[in-house]
């Protein structure tokens, strides 16, 4: 029987112990595998906080259903029918910018009836098919993408807010090909996106009255979707199956070594644990003090992928004190406003089950890689600087009745220029180090989507691995 430690119990580490057990199984391979997680609780960022009749999300809200591999574990838990899906609120996206509050154009004509970018801005982004494609091979930030391809307008008021929703992070710093790799795939094969998307809009159409199923012509569209009581369910269930046997929590992995008799050796405060194989599904940041023991070269790439901080807060209303509509998704606020807020997701209009009867709940977004110093604001700094923001997108005056304060310090790992070459100098250094494999959203995506793909690909590299032994 093969020993399997997995460091980290967030969706990362759970989705991977799950399927390694699963897949072992079928290639007739006996593990004995445990996780090991240095919280009291599982979940990691993941974690539905449920108080006076309100569901808050401490960190996600959920995946989008466009891409089957959350599906696909949900499945393979028996939790399908459990899952919940937005309402058509989640269409209707707004940007905050002149003012006031533009919804987000979702085709053509919209686009040219948005007072969201001026007339100039639109001309500006119509020459794009004209504008030839990068060929020097270089890494290239987002910035520089949307200003060369899209312009300046197109940048602050489109890109630069989807990069601060998304990973909380500055446009001027990211990556474009570890961030978007699409987008730059779609440049690289036809030279434009705009003729990229045309091409595949046609293709997607033959494709639909062929009968087959399409996805979104030029991204990942689909339908964030959670369950009833939040997405921790996800992580309970994971942890649930499991079991407590192989879920160890408050255990905090402080080391690792070579071993004598098995390959590693895992350094804890209490006991050494022996090792066929190490799965590290923690942060970057602490799987590099976990591995500096062994090979401090790894362990200084690893501390080279910066976290953002991030500061969540949750504003439970009477519904009858805000006359704003509500009938959407929330806004997200271009840098170059001013404001405090990265934006506000108006929970309670995305998903049933967020707020008692007759009241709403807002969850605003402070910090980032723009602000990092937001995440030491006492909690009457933070909550002056929210009500003020609420006020001026949306004019609300009334003071809530429920608040939480969430401080994320290494809320997200950013994948900024240079991303690609980090994560090759990666794969380098653990190919001399059999049996140690990395995961988790450091790497190749931070979506859970992008957790369950890295699950899956990591279980199929352990297999192999001691099949090959």
């Amino acid at each position: 029987m093969k020993k399997v430690i997995v460091v980290g119990g967030g969706i990362s580490g759970l989705a991977t112990a799950f399927e390694l057990r699963n897949k072992g199984a079928e290639a007739g391979i006996e593990l004995d595998v445990t996780l090991l997680e240095k919280e009291e609780r599982v979940g990691g960022k993941i974690w539905s906080i449920k108080e006076e009749g309100y569901l808050c999300e401490w960190g996600p809200n959920g995946f989008l259903d466009s891409k089957p591999q959350t599906l696909d574990l949900c499945r393979d838990l028996g939790a399908s029918e459990r899952l919940l899906r937005s309402n058509d609120n989640a269409r209707k996206r707004f940007i905050y910018t002149g003012g006031v509050l533009n919804r987000l154009p979702e085709n053509g004509p919209t686009f040219l009836k948005s007072s969201l970018i001026s007339w100039p801005g639109k001309l500006r982004l119509a020459m794009e098919p004209f504008i030839s494609k990068r060929t020097d091979g270089t890494d290239e930030t987002l910035a520089s993408f949307g200003r060369r391809r899209l312009g300046e307008e197109a940048l602050q008021k489109l890109i630069s807010p989807m990069v601060s929703g998304i990973f909380a992070g500055d446009p001027e710093t990211m990556s474009l090909r570890s961030c978007f790799p699409r987008i730059a795939e779609l440049e690289d094969e036809y030279g434009s996106l705009i003729k990229a998307m045309i091409k595949l809009a046609k293709k997607k159409k033959q494709e639909a009255a062929q009968g087959k199923a399409v996805s979104s012509a030029a991204g990942p569209g689909g339908v964030l979707t959670s369950f009833r009581w939040g997405i921790q369910e996800l992580t309970d269930i994971l942890a649930e199956q499991l079991g407590s046997a192989t879920v160890v929590t408050g255990q905090p992995v402080t080391g690792l070594t070579r071993g004598s008799s098995v390959p590693w050796r895992l350094k804890t405060p209490t006991v050494d644990i022996d090792a066929d194989v190490v799965i590290l599904a923690s942060p970057a940041h602490a799987t590099a003090g976990i591995v500096s023991g062994v090979d401090a070269a790894m362990a200084q790439v690893l501390g080279e992928i910066p976290y953002a901080s991030m500061t969540v807060v949750c504003f439970g209303f009477e519904r009858e004190r805000i006359a704003y509509d509500l009938n959407g998704f929330g806004y997200l606020i271009p840098k170059d406003e001013g404001m405090n807020t990265l934006g506000t997701l108006w929970d309670s209009s995305i998903f049933e089950n967020r707020a008692p009867e007759g009241k709403v709940l807002l969850r605003s977004m402070l910090g980032g890689a723009c602000f990092p110093e937001y995440v030491k604001l006492s909690d009457a700094e933070v909550m002056q600087r929210v009500k003020a923001d609420l006020k001026a997108t949306m004019g609300i005056t009334a003071d809530p009745s429920f608040i939480r304060i969430f401080r994320h310090p290494q809320a997200i790992p950013q994948y900024t220029v240079g991303h690609g070459k980090r994560l090759a100098a990666l794969q380098e250094r653990s190919s001399a180090l059999p049996g140690l494999f990395l995961t988790g959203n450091s790497y190749r995506g931070i979506g859970l989507n992008d957790c369950a793909t890295a699950a899956n690909r990591t279980t199929d590299e352990v297999v192999a691995y001691l099949k090959g032994r």
